[in-house]
Protein backbone atom coordinates (compact mmCIF):
# COMPACT_ATOMS: atom_id res chain seq x y z
CA UNK A 1 0.00 0.00 0.00
CA UNK A 2 1.30 3.43 -0.95
CA UNK A 3 2.00 6.11 1.64
CA UNK A 4 -1.07 8.21 2.41
CA UNK A 5 -0.46 11.93 2.92
CA UNK A 6 -3.21 14.00 4.53
CA UNK A 7 -3.37 17.73 3.84
CA UNK A 8 -5.88 20.51 4.46
CA UNK A 9 -8.48 20.83 1.71
CA UNK A 10 -10.48 23.83 0.59
CA UNK A 11 -12.60 25.31 -2.19
CA UNK A 12 -10.00 24.49 -4.88
CA UNK A 13 -10.52 20.80 -4.04
CA UNK A 14 -14.28 20.79 -4.74
CA UNK A 15 -13.88 19.14 -8.19
CA UNK A 16 -11.61 16.43 -6.74
CA UNK A 17 -14.01 15.76 -3.86
CA UNK A 18 -16.96 15.48 -6.24
CA UNK A 19 -14.91 13.06 -8.37
CA UNK A 20 -14.22 10.93 -5.28
CA UNK A 21 -17.94 10.80 -4.49
CA UNK A 22 -18.76 9.97 -8.13
CA UNK A 23 -16.23 7.11 -7.95
CA UNK A 24 -17.76 5.93 -4.66
CA UNK A 25 -21.27 5.89 -6.15
CA UNK A 26 -19.99 3.91 -9.15
CA UNK A 27 -18.33 1.39 -6.79
CA UNK A 28 -21.44 1.10 -4.59
CA UNK A 29 -23.63 0.55 -7.66
CA UNK A 30 -21.22 -2.17 -8.87
CA UNK A 31 -21.76 -3.89 -5.50
CA UNK A 32 -25.55 -3.60 -5.79
CA UNK A 33 -25.59 -1.14 -2.89
CA UNK A 34 -27.65 1.84 -4.05
CA UNK A 35 -29.51 2.55 -0.79
CA UNK A 36 -26.79 4.79 0.62
CA UNK A 37 -26.27 7.42 -2.10
CA UNK A 38 -28.43 6.22 -4.97
CA UNK A 39 -27.09 5.50 -8.44
CA UNK A 40 -26.41 8.94 -9.92
CA UNK A 41 -23.08 10.83 -9.78
CA UNK A 42 -22.88 13.48 -7.05
CA UNK A 43 -21.45 15.94 -9.55
CA UNK A 44 -24.77 15.93 -11.46
CA UNK A 45 -26.98 16.67 -8.43
CA UNK A 46 -27.22 20.36 -7.42
CA UNK A 47 -28.01 19.41 -3.79
CA UNK A 48 -24.90 17.24 -3.33
CA UNK A 49 -22.73 19.77 -5.17
CA UNK A 50 -24.00 22.48 -2.78
CA UNK A 51 -23.32 20.19 0.20
CA UNK A 52 -19.71 19.65 -0.87
CA UNK A 53 -19.27 23.38 -1.52
CA UNK A 54 -20.71 24.19 1.93
CA UNK A 55 -18.46 21.86 3.88
CA UNK A 56 -15.29 22.64 1.92
CA UNK A 57 -15.78 26.36 2.53
CA UNK A 58 -17.04 26.30 6.15
CA UNK A 59 -15.62 23.16 7.77
CA UNK A 60 -12.15 21.85 8.47
CA UNK A 61 -11.67 19.76 5.34
CA UNK A 62 -8.93 17.21 4.70
CA UNK A 63 -7.72 15.40 1.60
CA UNK A 64 -5.88 12.06 1.59
CA UNK A 65 -3.48 11.54 -1.30
CA UNK A 66 -1.15 8.86 -2.57
CA UNK A 67 1.49 10.03 -4.99
CA UNK A 68 -0.27 13.38 -5.22
CA UNK A 69 -3.55 11.77 -6.33
CA UNK A 70 -6.68 12.31 -4.18
CA UNK A 71 -7.88 9.02 -2.67
CA UNK A 72 -10.12 10.25 0.15
CA UNK A 73 -11.60 13.20 1.99
CA UNK A 74 -13.48 14.19 5.12
CA UNK A 75 -14.58 17.37 6.82
CA UNK A 76 -14.81 18.12 10.53
CA UNK A 77 -17.27 20.61 12.04
CA UNK A 78 -18.50 21.54 15.51
CA UNK A 79 -21.67 19.47 15.22
CA UNK A 80 -24.00 17.36 13.11
CA UNK A 81 -26.13 18.47 10.20
CA UNK A 82 -29.48 20.13 10.87
CA UNK A 83 -31.24 16.75 10.67
CA UNK A 84 -29.74 15.66 14.03
CA UNK A 85 -29.69 17.21 17.48
CA UNK A 86 -26.34 18.38 18.87
CA UNK A 87 -25.02 16.96 22.13
CA UNK A 88 -24.48 18.87 25.36
CA UNK A 89 -20.67 18.90 25.16
CA UNK A 90 -18.05 20.10 22.71
CA UNK A 91 -17.58 17.69 19.83
CA UNK A 92 -16.13 17.33 16.36
CA UNK A 93 -18.41 15.81 13.76
CA UNK A 94 -17.30 13.99 10.62
CA UNK A 95 -19.00 14.90 7.35
CA UNK A 96 -18.38 13.86 3.75
CA UNK A 97 -16.07 10.93 4.41
CA UNK A 98 -15.30 9.00 1.29
CA UNK A 99 -12.24 7.08 0.19
CA UNK A 100 -11.27 4.83 -2.66
CA UNK A 101 -11.96 1.25 -1.69
CA UNK A 102 -8.88 -0.70 -0.65
CA UNK A 103 -6.49 2.25 -0.31
CA UNK A 104 -6.56 2.55 3.49
CA UNK A 105 -7.38 6.25 3.08
CA UNK A 106 -10.64 6.00 5.04
CA UNK A 107 -8.96 4.56 8.12
CA UNK A 108 -6.11 7.10 7.79
CA UNK A 109 -8.61 9.96 7.60
CA UNK A 110 -10.54 8.66 10.63
CA UNK A 111 -7.30 8.41 12.62
CA UNK A 112 -6.42 11.95 11.51
CA UNK A 113 -9.86 13.19 12.60
CA UNK A 114 -9.35 11.62 16.03
CA UNK A 115 -5.95 13.29 16.38
CA UNK A 116 -7.30 16.67 15.25
CA UNK A 117 -10.15 16.39 17.76
CA UNK A 118 -7.78 15.42 20.58
CA UNK A 119 -5.34 18.23 19.70
CA UNK A 120 -8.18 20.76 20.08
CA UNK A 121 -8.82 19.54 23.63
CA UNK A 122 -12.11 17.89 22.63
CA UNK A 123 -12.80 14.30 23.60
CA UNK A 124 -15.88 13.44 21.52
CA UNK A 125 -15.77 12.59 17.81
CA UNK A 126 -19.06 11.60 16.15
CA UNK A 127 -20.26 10.55 12.73
CA UNK A 128 -23.48 9.36 11.16
CA UNK A 129 -23.86 6.96 8.30
CA UNK A 130 -26.17 4.77 6.27
CA UNK A 131 -27.26 1.81 8.38
CA UNK A 132 -29.30 -0.10 5.84
CA UNK A 133 -28.47 -2.86 3.42
CA UNK A 134 -25.75 -5.23 4.55
CA UNK A 135 -24.64 -3.09 7.51
CA UNK A 136 -21.04 -3.01 6.28
CA UNK A 137 -20.67 0.75 6.72
CA UNK A 138 -21.65 0.69 10.40
CA UNK A 139 -19.28 -2.26 10.92
CA UNK A 140 -16.50 -0.29 9.19
CA UNK A 141 -16.83 2.56 11.69
CA UNK A 142 -16.91 0.07 14.56
CA UNK A 143 -13.64 -1.47 13.30
CA UNK A 144 -12.21 2.05 13.39
CA UNK A 145 -13.00 2.63 17.07
CA UNK A 146 -16.54 4.00 16.96
CA UNK A 147 -19.50 2.76 19.01
CA UNK A 148 -23.16 2.89 17.98
CA UNK A 149 -25.10 5.48 19.96
CA UNK A 150 -28.42 6.21 18.25
CA UNK A 151 -30.33 5.07 15.19
CA UNK A 152 -32.40 7.54 13.17
CA UNK A 153 -34.40 7.84 9.98
CA UNK A 154 -33.36 10.37 7.36
CA UNK A 155 -35.52 13.35 6.46
CA UNK A 156 -37.61 11.28 4.07
CA UNK A 157 -38.45 8.86 6.88
CA UNK A 158 -37.10 5.81 5.04
CA UNK A 159 -33.29 6.21 4.96
CA UNK A 160 -31.92 4.24 7.96
CA UNK A 161 -29.08 6.05 9.70
CA UNK A 162 -26.78 5.34 12.62
CA UNK A 163 -24.89 7.80 14.81
CA UNK A 164 -21.58 6.52 16.13
CA UNK A 165 -19.20 8.09 18.64
CA UNK A 166 -15.59 7.70 19.63
CA UNK A 167 -13.86 9.07 22.70
CA UNK A 168 -10.41 10.39 21.85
Amino acid sequence: MDHIAIRPAGPDDIPAVLALFDDAVTWLVSQGRTGQWGDKPWSTNPKTVALVEKYLTTGSAWMAETGGEPVGTLTLTDGPGSYLAPVAEPERYIHLLTARHGTGAGAALLAHAAEETRSQGISLLRVDCYAGGDGKLVAYYERNGFTRTEAFLGQDGTWPGQILARRV
